[in-house]
């Protein structure tokens, strides 16, 4: 289908998949200020529950975040984009409908990015699923940084327990990493009680919260 990621999700991402696209970002710099660092993100919303109950527990850790916000959530709760921004979290474009890039034709996928663009003049862009063409990745890259991810928590497989998607981000969270959350109501029963354990082993183990640094101004 020429995309970049299989159907089957993986939850930590292959080196040789980074080296085929090592154009996309899949981590960001292992030390800063002398300290290691994390990149926490999170797709899917702006909810008006949920995505505040995260900023509440990143809150209570000193700890910062990207926000994959989709349009149409944007457009329901703008209101939820307002306090990400007041409270210091980075937004990044999830497209306007969550379309999967697979399946989109290129000027439909092109469209929905910049629909959701023009709500968020976001720095960075996730595509939803993972899945986004070459073509798709060719006419974006010059007009946004396209992020993707080093580790996948897998919250929203309701397959998985809470307590299976901890033991998996801890056992592959490394310096540099950049972590994948969803704050919507299908992953909240497990991304809620992994987040608030996850972010406390985070701080044990020496790590900092940071946003992504802009690759393109």
């Amino acid at each position: 289908m020429g995309g970049y990621l299989c159907k089957v999700y993986m939850r930590q991402t292959p080196s040789i998949l980074k080296a085929l696209a090592s154009h996309l970002t899949w981590s960001g710099p292992a030390v800063v200020n002398g300290k290691a660092a994390v990149y926490l993100t999170f797709d899917d919303g702006p909810h008006p529950e949920i995505t505040v109950e995260v900023m509440r527990l990143l809150g209570e850790y000193g700890a910062k975040g990207v926000f994959f916000c989709v349009g149409e959530n944007v457009q329901r709760h703008p209101e939820v984009v307002i306090q990400l921004r007041d409270e210091g979290h980075g937004i990044g474009n999830h497209t306007q409908r969550h379309e999967s890039g697979w399946d989109a034709s290129q000027f439909s996928y092109l469209k929905s990015y910049a629909q959701c663009q023009a709500l968020l003049d976001a720095p960075w862009f996730r595509p939803p699923y993972g899945r986004i063409t070459k073509g798709q990745v060719e006419a974006l890259r010059a007009h946004t940084e396209i992020v993707m991810w080093d580790v996948l928590s897998a919250d929203f497989d309701e397959r998985n327990s809470p307590e299976s998607c901890l033991e998996h981000l801890m056992l592959n969270t490394r310096p540099g990493a950049i972590v994948v959350f969803h704050d919507s109501e299908k992953a909240a029963p497990r991304m809620l009680p992994v987040l608030e354990t996850y972010l406390r082993w985070l701080n044990e183990e020496g790590y900092e919260c940071r946003i992504l640094p802009r690759q393109l101004s």
